[in-house]
């Protein structure tokens, strides 16, 4: 009798932590997330690869993004165990963890390379002047007007052109290249 008991206490042991064990791999497995838009990203790319679905504008709309064409490198979407995906709030992105690395975007640590290409597509752009416009297109690097947020100063100009070219492009090297192939960028 104490063998069988041992047995059928051993075997319900064994049962329940595998249970548990399989109950964890699920839980965990469909946590919540952080992803980080890194260079390269765009919105029916990460839809795609954390939804298998390529509705975009669902994407846009949960996070609030105006213009589907552009995303920011370094940008926290927040990937819901339930599938949906919106934006981060500062206190979620401190509380889970990320599932990629954020690549740094900074203006002042642009190369010499980087910094003449800049010039060059300001001077093909707008002949290097913040007042320009062509359409909806303003300013220096003649970006969407609603890039801009109607915010038209230089300092808004340079920091939104750089984050367009960064998320987009890589660098201003690349955008440059781009802009000699195509006539735009």
């Amino acid at each position: 009798m104490t063998l069988r008991n041992n047995v059928t206490k051993f075997a319900v042991a064994f049962m329940a932590a595998l249970f548990f064990g399989l109950t964890l791999l699920v839980t965990v497995s469909h946590a919540d997330q952080i992803y980080t838009v890194k260079s390269g990203d765009t919105l029916s790319g990460i839809e795609y690869k954390f939804n298998n679905d390529t509705n975009y504008n669902k994407l846009a709309k949960a996070n609030k993004i105006k213009n589907v064409d552009f995303i920011y490198v370094g940008q926290k979407l927040l990937l819901k165990s339930d599938g949906e995906i919106k934006a981060a709030t500062k206190k979620e992105v401190a509380t889970v963890p990320a599932t990629q690395s954020t690549t740094s975007t900074s203006s002042s640590s642009t190369t010499s390379s980087s910094s003449s290409a800049k010039a060059w597509i300001a001077n093909k752009e707008s002949g290097g002047s913040y007042t320009a416009r062509n359409g909806q297109y303003v300013g220096k690097y003649q970006l969407s007007a609603s890039y801009l947020n109607g915010d038209y100063s230089a300092a808004n100009q340079e920091k939104v052109a750089n984050l367009y070219v960064s998320s987009r492009y890589g660098s201003w090297s690349a955008a440059k290249a781009f802009w000699q192939a195509n006539g735009w960028y």
